[in-house]
């Protein structure tokens, strides 16, 4: 589920993270990307970045959800682009299982388009104000 266009990158992103598709959501991001994660987790290449989401998915967002929010897309020139994506991530559950209310959350994204779509050379998801 490459993104045909950056525009399309974060509806791919939620969409992939509702499905809990840790490899998915993984296959957004070229082979050697960095990533970091709402947890503070550090990543650097595919597999890592898909055993970590694999983890975190399996945790406390194991019943989350993500609604989009403000978009902000700057083009970096042809063929790349920074995103802004806004979200807020409600169904988090604590250690005990309870709800943990929801959070606001940030998705910043280098985006670059590849012959099969655009994918993202470092990705931040982070933690903000709601």
């Amino acid at each position: 589920m490459t993104p045909t266009t950056a525009e399309d990158f974060p509806r791919a992103f939620s969409h992939l993270w509702s499905a809990r598709d840790a490899s998915g959501l993984a296959a957004l991001m070229v082979e050697d990307a960095d990533f970091l994660s709402l947890t503070g987790g550090c990543a650097e290449g595919r597999k890592a970045i898909t055993s970590l989401l694999r983890d975190e998915l399996a945790g406390a967002f194991n019943q989350s959800r993500l609604v989009t929010g403000k978009i902000r897309l700057r083009a970096l020139g042809p063929g790349a682009a920074v995103l802004h994506q806004r979200f807020v991530l409600s169904g988090l559950v604590d250690a005990s299982g309870r709800d943990a209310g929801r959070v606001g959350a940030i998705l910043i994204a280098v985006l670059v388009a590849k012959p099969g779509g655009w994918q993202a050379i470092s990705l931040q998801f982070s933690p903000v104000e709601a």
